[in-house]
């Protein structure tokens, strides 16, 4: 039980350790960070970030060799939650430079 309400601890921190200014996000994009939504296909269908490659969080593990280790990964959902879930399993698989730059909607307003 103990284990569980630890991990509930630990997403709920990486989905509020979120949000990063647009201009952070702009300069990390223009030294090459790569943007990955791990939203559904049919949500990046209908609201994609220009640049963005799709990698839904049910695949990440298997498509984890699409990513460079060494190059800093902005990963974003609708909400927070799976990239709480996906920068865990990145994180795991050695990336380093793993950031939660804020929700798809938060991205779209870096764009603008």
């Amino acid at each position: 039980m103990a284990e569980s309400a630890s991990r509930a601890g630990t997403a709920v921190s990486d989905m509020l350790q979120t949000t990063m200014n647009c201009e952070e996000v702009r300069t990390l994009l223009d030294q090459g960070a790569q943007l990955v939504d791990v939203r559904s296909p049919q949500e990046h269908r209908k609201h994609p970030c220009p640049g963005a490659v799709n990698i839904p969080l049910a695949v990440i593990q298997e498509a984890l060799k699409q990513l460079d280790k060494a190059t800093t990964v902005l990963l974003y959902c609708a909400s927070g939650h799976r990239v709480g879930r996906a920068k865990r399993v990145l994180e795991a698989s050695g990336f380093v430079r793993v950031h939660n730059p804020g929700s798809h909607s938060l991205l779209q307003d870096c764009y603008q």
